[in-house]
């Protein structure tokens, strides 16, 4: 028997991994809209100022809104709508679900986002590497 649970609250993650090294940066916000996008580019911005970001998108509405400011060291590329498959952060959030979150409830959202950290911090380098480093990615770098 599985445990169902029907969800009411909610938190967005936002998330995004180098290919090469593997490293990763990820954050927890309220909503997923152009407010928190932008300050999740800011903080990654900041984080990294010595590289520049090149950020696959899916064309949500927060991805493309005008309203976005985008910090001089982010460029954002829109993949073509319905194909998630070509964006390996999404294979980076089946992982994420299939180690954390395979067939589990939790009785306050507090502990899915607990769960959510711990599964982030343990997915290793090597791990991102072999999920992100797409052969047509690693060869524009």
């Amino acid at each position: 028997m599985v445990p169902c649970q029907h969800i009411r609250q909610y938190c967005q993650c936002y998330g995004a991994c180098e290919p090469l090294t593997g490293d990763q940066f990820f954050r927890i916000f309220e909503k997923c809209n152009g407010d928190c996008f932008e300050i999740y580019l800011e903080m990654l911005s900041d984080l990294y100022p010595d590289d520049y970001h090149i950020m696959l998108c899916d064309g949500a509405g927060w991805h493309v809104s005008q309203d976005v400011s985008i910090p001089e060291n982010v460029e954002l590329v829109n993949i073509p709508p319905g194909t998630p498959e070509m964006n390996p952060q999404e294979q980076i959030w089946r992982e994420l679900r299939t180690q954390g979150f395979h067939n589990k409830m939790f009785d306050t959202l507090e502990l899915a986002i607990d769960q959510l950290c711990s599964v982030i911090r343990e997915l290793s380098p090597e791990t991102v590497k072999s999920i992100t480093g797409r052969e047509w990615i690693l060869s524009m770098l």
